[in-house]
């Protein structure tokens, strides 16, 4: 069975050393109550739960998977217990608001339990965290009556909630939907339509799932201007606000699916179900986002924690495995054959998940300073200044570290050589988990276009400006500091190609909208890759100011800085290739018509 130990040290790192969390969380207004003290036990027991509780349960729930039966689905043995711990460990409620029934705690404190969960075992974590983007909604456009009937029942945890988006015909073109809301007498409405892809749609962990299903009524407009959102509970509430009658809607099936199989993904039909409308008419899709932009975050989460789980098995593999002698000579003279960690390309393969760890660590935490701001912060400067670089590094949390993630596992599995095709060693279902994350929740495609078409291009790259000057600060605060000057250097080049890139990109979509298309893919990458090298560059002054006082873990220091080393020799450099064929243009892409595709073969 694989391994997975929360990695704290690295956590209390990025928080305490590199962000300042301590100071940042005394801003906020729930300050008071984030203690060093606080923050350490919710770390230590968030990583107990996850060793002990979800990790023993990961490769039996994909062995055995999810049942059908009747219409109700059975979670694989002991996913229905590990709820009850989580939900009696007051988990759900760690960073909602007191007045829905939460703790008050920053968000942030439950982002880096969500790496938690994903690094152990992320079928189950999807149980409990399609809830947030639920609740997230209902927070921000439902009614009082919705948030005191529903929303605490959410935070609680005893009841979990879904995102009915996703139509057989469609996906991401979600004007396409055929999902109809009829008006009732009462106010409700009746919801007729089919959903399909539907994580934790159905399942027998809580009392009751709340699906959020985007419909239309029968006087919307066309395409998305047209979309409505709505509450549809599985169980409707009783006089005590308890599950009570069943309403109409019903897993028709389970998808057989690549990985995550201890996770139900449903087909949910709905046959004139009671709903009830969250905001205005024809406003959904503003409510949707308000689900999609937690939801996304938390997917980029997913990746960082695969990649992490994948890089310390690994390692312990690596340490453990004889294969040959080192090509300098014996390392290991007293055994038959060296460890295959001191070869040079297993070691590039656990630098590559190392630095794709902890480089996906620090933009999380550093995103998640942003969401704590933008959430319990009012209006100001500083709020704003958070929404917007909140806005412009969501899509590249969600694509750029699920793309690393998957890569990451796929290292995994190339560490272990024939060992890791097989079942039992637990490196190819974390491919398999892995490969879904580039997927839900808007593909990287979507997300790249996301990010270059609406995020930069839109508000003519004043949002990327505001991240791209503080990056310009800190190469300008260390200029002149000869030891910076490996990834000064570099990260001022990049920074202010990054640009010029833009700014080419701009001028070429004037004339031909199709050049955004071209290079959004790229684009993001290449996003990803100076972000992180901005944030890897940091670590370093960090640690090396760290260093100078002489530590007791001063290794755990001189590691920081070659993983760094490592980033900027080896990853870094493959922004020269995203620029280049951002550079190529669309022509290249769009020159052949579609029926040359399949000359050569019988279609």
């Amino acid at each position: 069975m694989p391994d997975y130990q929360a990695p704290l040290r690295d956590m209390r790192f990025v928080m305490d050393e590199l962000f300042d969390y301590p100071s940042h969380y005394a801003r906020l207004p729930a300050g008071d109550d984030v203690s060093p003290d606080v923050v350490a036990a919710i770390l230590e027991e968030g990583a107990r739960f996850a060793r002990e509780v979800l990790l023993p349960l990961n490769q039996s729930g994909d062995r055995e998977g999810c049942r059908l039966e009747g219409g109700e689905v059975k979670a694989p043995s002991g996913f229905r217990e590990a709820y009850r711990q989580y939900v009696e460990g007051g988990w759900p409620s760690l960073a909602a608001e007191p007045e829905h029934g939460g703790q008050g705690l920053p968000p942030s404190l439950s982002m880096l339990l969500s790496e938690m969960i994903c690094g152990s075992n992320l079928a189950w974590g999807m149980y409990p965290g399609l809830s947030h983007g639920a609740a997230d909604a209902l927070r921000h456009h439902g009614t009082e009556e919705q948030q005191r009937v529903y929303l605490t029942k959410l935070v609680e945890g005893s009841w979990t909630g879904t995102m009915c988006l996703t139509e057989p015909h469609c996906g991401t073109d979600l004007g396409l939907i055929k999902t109809r809301a009829l008006p009732q007498d009462d106010g409700s409405y009746r919801i007729s339509g089919t959903k399909i892809f539907i994580s934790a749609g159905e399942h027998d962990l809580a009392d009751n799932i709340l699906h959020l299903v985007l419909a239309k009524l029968p006087d919307a407009p066309e395409g998305s201007k047209g979309i409505s959102l709505f509450l549809v509970p599985k169980f409707m509430p009783d006089g005590q606000g308890e599950a009570g009658e069943r309403n109409g809607v019903v897993c028709g099936s389970l998808e057989h699916k690549m990985g995550i199989h201890g996770n139900a993904t449903c087909v949910m039909n709905f046959d004139g179900a009671t709903g009830y409308l969250i905001g205005a008419p024809n406003k959904g899709l503003a409510c949707m986002f308000t689900m999609m932009n937690a939801a996304r975050i938390g997917v980029g989460i997913q990746g960082l924690g695969l990649a992490e789980a994948s890089f310390q098995n690994a390692l312990a593999y690596a340490r453990d495995r004889l294969q040959m002698r080192a090509l300098s000579g014996p390392k290991a003279p007293e055994k038959a054959a060296d460890p295959i960690i001191v070869h040079p390309d297993v070691r590039r393969m656990l630098l590559t998940q190392k630095a794709i760890a902890e480089g996906g660590r620090m933009l999380v935490l550093y995103t998640a300073q942003l969401v704590d701001v933008v959430e319990q912060c009012s209006a100001g400067e500083e709020r704003e200044r958070a929404e917007t670089l909140l806005g412009l590094l969501t899509p590249v949390v969600k694509a750029f570290l699920t793309e690393l993630g998957f890569e990451a596992t796929n290292e995994g599995v190339q560490v272990f050589g024939g060992h890791g095709f097989i079942q039992e060693w637990g490196m190819e279902q974390m491919v398999r988990d892995a490969r879904i994350t580039r997927l839900y929740e808007g593909t990287t495609g979507i997300q790249a276009l996301d990010l270059l078409g609406r995020k930069v291009l839109m508000n003519q790259g004043e949002s990327l400006k505001v991240f791209t000057k503080e990056i310009h600060k800190f190469c300008q605060a260390n200029a002149d500091d000869e030891a910076m000057a490996p990834f000064v250097g570099p990260l001022a080049k990049l920074n202010s190609q990054w640009g010029e890139l833009t700014m080419g990109i701009g001028m070429k979509a004037m004339s031909d909208r199709e050049e955004v298309g071209a290079a959004s893919v790229d684009y993001l990458m290449y996003s990803g890759y100076v972000t992180l090298a901005y944030l890897f560059a940091r670590s370093v002054k960090c640690a090396r100011e760290a260093l100078a006082d002489s530590p007791s873990d001063a290794s755990f220091y001189q590691a920081k800085i070659q993983t760094a080393r490592f980033y900027f020799e080896r990853l870094l450099p493959r922004t020269r290739t995203h620029a280049a064929q951002m550079q190529a243009g669309a022509e290249g892409l769009m020159a052949m018509d579609a029926a040359s595709f399949g000359l050569g073969f019988e279609v």
